[in-house]
């Protein structure tokens, strides 16, 4: 959506509606701005992931953290899926022995979740 539609948008809606349009109009254009992610393809500590998995997994988590640990945005998402697949789908898998899915998974234990 561009500025000039924006804005012609908020004119004919209700205040209430406004308030989530901008927001969703920001994080669009914040999702598209081209950030550091100079630590893309490091490897994760584990302090690391603790932090991640200690919010929640919402878009706009996703691209604070990502922001935060100079990563990709898929990368933070990425670690909230793998963190909450169950170990039977992750053996029946061809990645059952990644270690990165293995560390998430018992980071993801440690900190008492369940999934």
């Amino acid at each position: 959506m561009k500025k000039d539609e924006l804005f012609a948008e908020l004119d004919n809606i209700q205040i209430d509606n406004k308030e989530k349009l901008l927001k969703e109009y920001c994080f669009e254009k914040q999702l598209n701005f081209e950030y550091d992610q100079s630590n893309k393809g490091k490897p994760w500590t584990d302090d690391e992931l603790k932090v991640i998995l200690s919010f929640a997994p919402t878009k706009e988590n996703c691209l604070l953290l990502a922001k935060a640990f100079k990563r990709g945005y898929g990368s933070i998402e990425q670690i909230f899926r793998w963190a909450t697949t169950d170990l039977k789908t992750i053996k029946s898998s061809d990645r059952n022995d990644d270690s990165f899915i293995l560390q998430i998974k018992r980071i993801y234990k440690e900190m008492g979740w369940r999934a």
